[in-house]
């Protein structure tokens, strides 16, 4: 099973720097959000603004570059709560290692942040084609990216995956699209939108001698 993590500490550090440094400015951007504010009971999505979360709203007061291609990036950084960042840094650290492992830091590095900016892209055109607002942040479609590189793999690298491990894979995809449907004010489209950009980025950087593969 691929998604059990039998590391010590300082071997995960030294086996997936990458995820541990994702997890960190995670951890960071959520202390500085707190500080300023953005989780005391009257805090409003200004905030989150401030600070690089994506949105279709324009005319915030205080809020310049609302429209800034930067912020599909910053966005995947931002957590809405402590639940928000509590969850999603448990999946990057339990389930997206062996990425790291068997595409190398690199390439690893690359199909986390795409699929995050591509979630982002696909929400915001659905969101705009739809004609509603909205304010995004978290690294879900990032996630999701990894999620869809697994589902790649467990198709067409059986032999990179024991069978349980294809099966977390599915439980992992179809628990994950019932329960963005269940919860309400999940970016569904980026989720979905990740998992695509995933599965086909993947399917790419396998191919490309960049970064050190294990397996």
């Amino acid at each position: 099973m691929i998604f059990v993590r039998y590391e010590k500490w300082n071997q995960y550090l030294k086996f997936y720097p990458v995820t541990a440094l994702l997890v960190l400015v995670n951890v960071i951007m959520f202390i500085v959000l707190a500080v300023n504010g953005a989780y005391s009971r009257n805090a409003s999505g200004s905030i989150l603004l401030q600070y690089g979360a994506l949105s279709n709203v324009v005319g915030v007061p205080g809020i310049e570059n609302v429209d800034s291609p930067w912020r599909y990036l910053t966005s995947v950084f931002l957590h809405g709560s402590f639940e928000h960042l509590l969850f999603n840094c448990f999946a990057i650290m339990v389930f997206l290692p062996p990425l790291e492992r068997l595409l190398g830091h690199v390439r690893y590095a690359f199909l986390y942040l795409a699929s995050g900016i591509i979630a982002n892209l696909i929400s915001m055109g659905v969101y705009n084609r739809a004609g509603e607002y909205f304010i995004s942040v978290g690294a879900s479609g990032a996630i999701y990216g990894g999620y869809g590189a697994f589902l790649y793999m467990a198709l067409f690298q059986r032999a990179k995956m024991d069978k349980g491990s294809r099966q977390t894979v599915y439980i992992l995809l179809v628990m994950g699209l019932i329960m963005s449907f269940a919860t309400p004010n999940v970016n569904i489209s980026a989720h979905i939108g990740g998992a695509i950009a995933g599965f086909f980025l993947y399917g790419i950087l396998v191919r490309l001698p960049i970064g050190k593969k294990i397996g």
